[in-house]
């Protein structure tokens, strides 16, 4: 499942981010949403998230 609808992000959900510096190289970062930053109800590069561990990028894959 993607992360491009805000619907589709739920607070506490597992989700693999790209973090801006991992933009070029694509590498996913997994972790668990704290809070979602974008408010549009799409975004075509992906939801910007917070996960728990205060990391902040753009949510390219739900988990579960």
């Amino acid at each position: 499942m993607n992360g491009q609808n805000r619907s589709a992000i739920k607070i506490g959900q597992r989700v693999k981010i790209v973090l801006k510096k991992d933009q070029r190289t694509g590498t996913l970062t997994e972790g668990t949403v704290a809070n979602i930053l974008t408010k549009s109800p799409s975004h075509p590069h992906g939801i910007k998230v917070k996960l728990s561990d205060g990391q902040v990028g753009r949510v390219k894959e739900i988990i579960g």
